[in-house]
């Protein structure tokens, strides 16, 4: 396989995603004080929080996140390049119901992450909750549904770390909304939910740009000649 300048572009968004979105949480969670930003007991979503007070009655915490509009901006970026990265790879990755089903539902997931950063927690709850069962429900089984792509296609080729990443998100997923930490705390929990995604995007993208690019056609005719 032979990688276009479109495709080439889609994988490169792809590994720009991660990257920016974990800076982001880290650069904002520092700027949190008294109390300390803590990734096991804080959710991603308290990070983007527009105000400062008491929050969640599940598990009421105390939540003030000076650099809010870093981390919304963060997510909306990674939104951005998740869906682009999709779009530009979408005929790259194969063809088939499995693989334009897995395509689909990893497109919501994206748009979730657009949603949850376009209406914070404390602003808009109903938005945001749908956009957080876009990433941890619906694009969790998208993610699971790409391990199952037929070996013949590009998706399929690296089906090991796709599952992986599927299962994995799936299991934080179903602790996470069970509120089990098994040690990491829910926040943790959480993130082992949400991160998958743009991970594996990230590891496809890596592995993609590595694929030598698509000569022009005037070339391959010279070649043949």
């Amino acid at each position: 396989m032979n990688l276009n300048r479109t495709g080439r572009v889609g994988a490169l968004c792809w590994v720009a995603a991660v990257p920016i979105f974990l800076v982001a949480s880290l650069v904002t969670g520092l700027r949190w004080r008294d109390p300390a930003y803590s990734w096991a007991i804080h959710n991603i979503s308290d990070l983007g929080n527009a105000h400062c007070g008491i929050w969640d009655t599940t598990r009421p915490r105390y939540v003030c996140s000076p650099w809010h509009p870093l981390m919304n901006a963060a997510m909306l970026a990674t939104a951005v390049l998740l869906a682009a990265g999709l779009l530009l790879t979408w005929r790259l990755l194969g063809r088939g119901i499995v693989v334009r089903s897995a395509q689909t539902l990893l497109l919501l997931a994206a748009g979730g992450y657009a949603l949850a950063a376009l209406n914070p927690a404390d602003v808009d709850e109903n938005r945001h909750v749908l956009g957080a069962f876009l990433i941890m429900g619906v694009g969790n089984v998208g993610l699971l549904i790409a391990g199952f792509a037929p070996n013949t296609t590009v998706l399929g080729g690296w089906r090991g770390l796709t599952l992986a990443a599927g299962l994995t998100a799936l299991a934080g997923t179903v602790l996470f909304f069970a509120q089990q930490g098994l040690g990491i705390g829910v926040g943790g929990m959480e993130r082992v939910a949400v991160l998958p995604f743009p991970v594996w995007a990230c590891c496809l993208g890596a592995l993609l740009t590595e694929t030598p690019a698509d000569r022009p056609a005037r070339n391959r005719s010279a070649a043949a000649t």
